[in-house]
């Protein structure tokens, strides 16, 4: 079976704690977990706010998995990994090494 490509998108609003939090605690868990079959798509609402509407963006930082489907989102700055894996229903390829 081919492996999937997941397709992220981060929304944020410029380079705030917050947001720059997320975005790497993000890419960490991606390289872990998803590594080599994922593509990430960071999105500036201050740069581009009309963008919010079509993934339904109340609040910032949110994380939008928009394939595989079902589209699921997870609101704040990622740092709780547990919670992360579990939001966006990610099964590791095989357990990785502490």
């Amino acid at each position: 079976m081919e492996k999937e490509t997941w397709e992220l998108r981060l929304y944020v609003a410029g380079q705030t704690a917050k947001s720059v939090t997320a975005l790497n605690n993000l890419q960490k868990y991606c390289e872990r977990y998803l590594k080599g079959r994922y593509q990430l798509e960071v999105i500036d609402l201050l740069k581009n706010p009309q963008l919010a509407e079509g993934d339904q963006i109340l609040a910032i930082p949110t994380l939008v998995r928009k394939v595989p489907s079902p589209i699921r989102r997870i609101i704040g700055d990622l740092s709780n990994q547990e919670r992360v894996l579990v939001g966006l229903d990610i099964r590791p390829l095989e357990s990785p090494e502490q």
